[in-house]
């Protein structure tokens, strides 16, 4: 391909990799509003210019991830591929030009959407999805660290050695898992885990303001996501396939991020 330009709108939280050590999935919207997945991408190791903020457009060669059949899953041309911040689009007029973008095509029916990621013809992999009612939000408690076995190997094969500035220090993981429980416009009731890099990083943030307190952080993360995006904001999901779960899960599903502008009231016309 040639040099393709993206809207980024998705960064998932870091996870380990058997081949690069620490891999991002990234996201985000052709300039026809079209979805893209970029993966891999060693976010951490890109050089400070090369680190893309959401809702910036980026600039990089791509080719098809062959190794994925999801029709929208592309990567750089070479885990080296420079990749080039040339613009972003902020939240003037309640996030205007992120909606003309982002909000080309909505679904409202889970169902319908599952439907038409297990169709092979269509195999829908990335989607914006609008619930109709957040029920809760909350968390799951999970493993405390990545696995050992895995971390010695990578340790053995020197991947976490970067540049003369030492060694890389692999991102810790998440202790929770973090969940949306909410409806469709059909009543369809959904528990749905998201894996947005915000939400951890939220978390992090919120444990070192209640010195290592975790319920008095999950209840931050929570007033943020509950009672903020989904009570008071015209909230939307970024939802997204894995690979592995694609056509084996009855749900393949998870939340990738949050779209979350203020609601707009309509003035009355008399």
């Amino acid at each position: 391909m040639a040099l393709t330009k993206v809207l980024i709108t998705v960064k998932t939280y870091p996870t380990l990799s058997a081949k690069y050590d620490e891999l991002v999935c990234t996201a985000g919207f052709r300039e026809d509003g079209t979805w893209i997945r970029l993966y891999p991408v060693p976010f951490r190791k890109k050089s400070y210019n090369e680190q893309y903020k959401k809702y910036d457009w980026i600039e990089v060669d791509l080719v098809k991830n062959t190794s994925d059949f999801r029709p929208a899953s592309f990567r750089p041309k070479s885990i080296d591929s420079e990749i080039k911040v040339i613009g972003h689009i902020d939240t003037v007029n309640n996030w205007e030009e992120r909606k003309k973008i982002c909000l080309g095509k909505v679904y409202y029916n889970l169902t319908e959407l599952i439907a038409e990621a297990k169709n092979k013809d269509i195999c829908t992999s990335l989607a914006v999805f609008k619930p109709t009612e957040v029920l809760d939000f909350y968390a799951e408690p999970v493993e405390r660290y990545w696995d050992k076995d895995k971390l010695d190997k990578l340790k053995q094969l020197n991947l976490f050695e970067t540049n003369r500035e030492g060694k890389f220090a692999v991102v810790q993981k998440l202790p929770y898992k973090f969940k949306f429980h909410f409806k469709d416009y059909q009543g369809t009731v959904s528990h749905m885990m998201i894996e947005d890099w915000e939400t951890g990083q939220l978390y992090w943030n919120c444990l070192a303001r209640h010195e290592g307190n975790e319920q008095k952080a999950i209840a931050d993360v929570r007033k943020k996501y509950f009672d903020d995006f989904a009570k008071t904001k015209d909230l939307h999901f970024f939802l997204g396939t894995t690979a592995q779960f694609h056509n084996v899960a009855p749900n393949p599903f998870i939340i990738i991020g949050t779209f979350h502008p203020k609601i707009e009231i309509q003035g009355s016309l008399f």
